[in-house]
């Protein structure tokens, strides 16, 4: 099943994508969030659908896209998951996970408007197959990991490589928080029709080609991931996990970063397309 959100910001209602329609979830949910997904949301949804009870959104191909899962308890990240991608930035593949957070506010619809932080000098893209959280996580092994995954996600981790790098402090936070920095969707796709081992993914700046790989290039696969997380926090329904970008960013040096009237296009296997477009910050502007 797609599920996504659809209106203005803090608007949006819950819906559920079919090839041919789009059908209303207000009747069975306010949201799709984790209490939703912590509550059996997914299974009622399927009851629903079987039933024939869920009405038809007839302006859905008028509607904003909001991100599919409001906003989550947290974001977590995980670096350099790709050989290809740490060796462009000059480093070697890293022998455990590398881990950071990303403030909730980030997570924004996949077609807004990204505005650049004030002063940027270094904002790059990178598309990441994102991880939706369905059942509580402590201390999970791998071979159990799955079971407590919802779905997975296109998602954009935006990042100003000058705030992530030069004047972090030794961490990356700072390059990698700015509001809606985090572009996610059109939709999540339920874990049961998704083989996440090999999706391509792939980015465009202006249509012109930058990403193109697979989740198989992972150094660390989804199973790893969500385990050796579980190891050190406790991951609850609704959270996001972003398992890293390929190869063909901008700290590669082989493109330019990005500047106002930039168009980012970004593509998973599956997953849906998203386009954004971006916009200097207002104090940078002419």
């Amino acid at each position: 099943m797609k599920l996504a959100r659809l209106g203005p910001p803090e608007q949006e209602r819950p819906a559920l994508v079919l090839d041919d329609r789009v059908l209303d979830l207000s009747s069975l949910t306010p949201d799709i969030d984790g209490a939703f997904l912590a509550g059996g949301g997914l299974d009622a949804v399927r009851r629903a659908l079987d039933a024939g009870t869920l009405p038809e959104i007839a302006d859905a191909e008028t509607l904003r896209v909001g991100a599919p899962i409001a906003r989550p308890g947290a974001v977590v990240c995980i670096g350099m998951n790709y050989a290809a991608h740490a060796a462009e930035s000059g480093a070697q593949p890293p022998e455990h996970p590398v881990v950071f957070f990303k403030p909730p506010n980030t997570v924004v619809g996949p077609d807004d408007d990204v505005t650049l932080p004030r002063g940027s000098r270094k904002t790059d893209w990178e598309v990441e197959l994102g991880v939706v959280v369905g059942r509580r996580m402590s201390y999970v092994e791998p071979s159990a990991a799955l079971e407590h995954v919802a779905g997975f996600v296109l998602a954009n981790d935006l990042s100003e490589r000058h705030l992530q790098l030069e004047v972090s402090g030794g961490q990356w936070s700072k390059g990698k928080s700015a509001a809606g920095f985090t572009p996610t969707g059109p939709w999540f796709v339920t874990a049961d029709e998704v083989d996440h081992r090999a999706l391509g993914l792939r980015s465009w700046v202006n249509d012109d080609p930058r990403q193109d790989s697979s989740s198989a290039d992972m150094v660390f696969d989804v199973e790893h991931v969500l385990a050796d997380l579980s190891q050190y926090m406790v991951l609850d329904p609704g959270d996001l996990v972003l398992t890293g970008t390929p190869e063909g960013v901008a700290l590669s040096g082989r493109f330019p970063y990005l500047r106002d009237g930039d168009v980012v296009t970004l593509e998973i296997d599956g997953l849906g397309r998203q386009r954004q477009t971006v916009r200097a910050h207002e104090e940078d502007r002419p």
